[in-house]
């Protein structure tokens, strides 16, 4: 990580090992700014008080490596992030005002995407952050993980089934809670379809009346200017001294017809006049047909308009025009028939889930025998690490109760509360010393305390745990001696499956870390780029003296370091 312009720290780079990382230095030389920056990467609350005193803002750059198909990776590549050489880069902004910006893989998002990485990434203990275990559902989460395919594959099973009943339970619920709503639209749709079956509308009928309508209702205006085109065109009897249009043009071919052989041209146009004295004539013929055939019957528009009328009372209901209500009728129709079908449905989906609530109480029993039983592996195995952690005589177990709940679903013969990971409410308990009552581990463990029984639980989940890295913050406190030993011991066999970074004032710690890191100020009071440095050879010993005694050169200290360095390796 690189560290700019936070607290103490002007500019400062953190490389961290592979394995354990030990952050050491004097009190309030910035150690625990290490933790606020990986906080900050991880979508921790932003905070202008964390940034430099005349600095504009603050800034953490880290590195972190990752594998390619890990769901870390698809989550940033789903934000737009791009691997770099086959590591994730991720960058966090806060302004002296408090305005924060996140950048992950070179994409800027929201801060929110950080936070989703985090619990895949890292997991921070410290003496002010234990939220992780202290919350039911991760202690849950915990044993589960532990116990493996014996909780893992019933809940599976349960998980599968729990999903379908919250489907059947919802369209159900649905169904039945909108009863009334859907039985008066049943009643809307029938009534609907039987007023348009009553009129029995055919498609385009309605453009047909129209014109129909507009024919008769101008009947006679239409059989005069019929009669007088007829005339205009054919003759009038009763003019029998009238020139009419087929005469004329009668005349003007047989004018062309007599010279028609002296020129092409001329014979061409008495060809086109004749074909026009033939549609003049059947012109002529349509006409006297059509005002022969004119209906001007007031009965059949009378009737005409009723029907039309009729039609219009289902377009003004149904649809725009006919083929609209036609359309409707056809959608309710199949509607009607889906509604009318809600009893036979209701009846299905009440045998479903009865059949699913009896399958989930059988895997919530499944469930329940296998964690009781991986609770015992469990808790025995975290006492026996807290044994030899300063704390011989505290005891760890878990309760696993279930809530009585008469909605529920039944196990042993009770109806108990369920949820989407069973019916077990699982607890981690702590009883720290002889004739204490076993409480919860919020309640009934000391800040130190606390951090022993988390640093318990992570070397029994050693190897088996997803999270690729654990921060713990000062863990050791109010420990010395002995116990000190111990859990540095514990936290170089936790860094053989997963990176490491502990803050320590304990050389006893400290001696045991692959790699130890030093933060120091400058005369200023600030930490710059040369001030978090590795320590290796002499300058891990005079840091682990200065740990030890206070005094870098005290020979009794260098000594005590010399013997802690070599216990360490002898261990490794």
């Amino acid at each position: 990580m690189r560290i700019r312009s936070l607290g103490v720290i002007d500019d400062a780079v953190v490389e961290l090992s592979p394995g354990f990382t030990a952050v050491t230095g004097e009190t309030g030389a910035g150690k625990t700014m290490v933790v606020t920056s990986l906080g900050l990467l991880l979508g921790g609350r932003a905070d202008a008080a964390l940034v430099r005193i005349g600095a504009e803002k603050a800034v953490v750059e880290g590195r972190i490596t990752v594998s390619a198909g890990d769901s870390v990776v698809v989550r940033a590549e789903e934000a737009g992030a791009e691997l770099d050489d086959g590591a994730l880069l991720i960058s966090r902004t806060v302004s002296a005002e408090g305005r924060s910006r996140a950048h992950l893989g070179g994409r800027s998002v929201p801060v929110g995407v950080l936070a989703e990485l985090a619990d895949e990434l890292v997991a921070v203990h410290g003496q002010t952050d234990q939220q992780g275990l202290l919350k039911l559902t991760r202690q849950r989460q915990a044993l589960d993980r532990y116990a493996g395919d014996a909780v893992a594959v019933p809940l599976a099973k349960y998980t599968e089934a729990y999903r379908r009943l919250r489907a059947v339970s919802v369209e159900l619920d649905e169904i039945v809670t909108r009863a009334r709503e859907r039985a008066q639209e049943a009643d809307i749709l029938r009534y609907g379809l039987d007023e348009i079956a009553g009129v029995e509308p055919r498609a385009g009928e309605d453009v047909e009346l129209a014109e129909e309508a507009e024919r008769l209702g101008h009947a006679e205006a239409l059989s005069s200017a019929a009669t007088a085109a007829h005339a205009a065109l054919a003759g009038n009897p009763e003019d029998p001294e009238g020139i009419e249009a087929a005469t004329l043009v009668a005349g003007a071919q047989r004018a062309l017809e007599a010279v028609r052989s002296h020129d092409p041209a001329l014979a061409a146009l008495a060809d086109r006049i004749g074909e026009i004295g033939i549609l003049l004539g059947d012109v002529a013929g349509e006409l006297a047909g059509y005002a022969d055939d004119l209906d001007a019957d007031p009965l059949r528009l009378s009737a005409v308009e009723e029907r039309r009328a009729a039609l219009t009372a289902l377009t003004r209901k149904y649809g725009e025009d006919v083929a609209a209500v036609l359309t409707w009728a056809e959608q309710s129709a199949a509607r009607l028939t889906e509604l009318d079908g809600d009893d036979e449905r209701i009846d299905e989906l009440t045998a479903e889930r009865d059949a699913l609530r009896a399958e989930l109480g059988g895997l919530a029993q499944a469930l329940t025998d296998a964690r009781t039983e991986a609770a015992e592996r469990f808790a025995a195995a975290v006492t026996a690490e807290l044994a030899s952690l300063a704390m011989p005589h505290a005891r760890v177990s878990f309760a696993i109760r279930q809530t009585e709940d008469p909605e529920g679903v039944e196990v042993g013969g009770r109806a108990v509360a369920y949820g989407p990971a069973g019916v077990d409410e699982v607890e981690l308990l702590l009883a720290p010393h002889p004739g204490a009552p076993a409480r919860p581990i919020a309640k009934g463990a000391s800040g130190g305390e606390l951090s022993r029984v988390m640093l318990a639980v992570e070397v029994v989940f050693a190897g088996t745990d997803p999270v690729p890295t654990y921060l713990f913050d000062e863990v050791d406190a109010g420990v010395g001696g002995k116990a000190a030993v111990e859990i540095g011991r514990r936290l170089a066999r936790l860094a053989k499956t997963a990176q490491v970074v502990v803050v320590t004032h304990l050389p006893q710690v400290a001696a045991f870390a692959d790699r130890q890191l030093l933060v120091e100020k400058t005369n200023d009071g600030s930490v710059t780029r040369s001030g978090v440095k590795v320590l290796e050879g002499e300058e891990r010993v005079r840091e682990l003296s200065r740990m030890l005694a206070g005094q870098e050169d005290s020979e009794t200290a260098r000594a005590h370091a010399e013997e802690l360095l070599a216990t360490a390796r002898a261990d490794a």
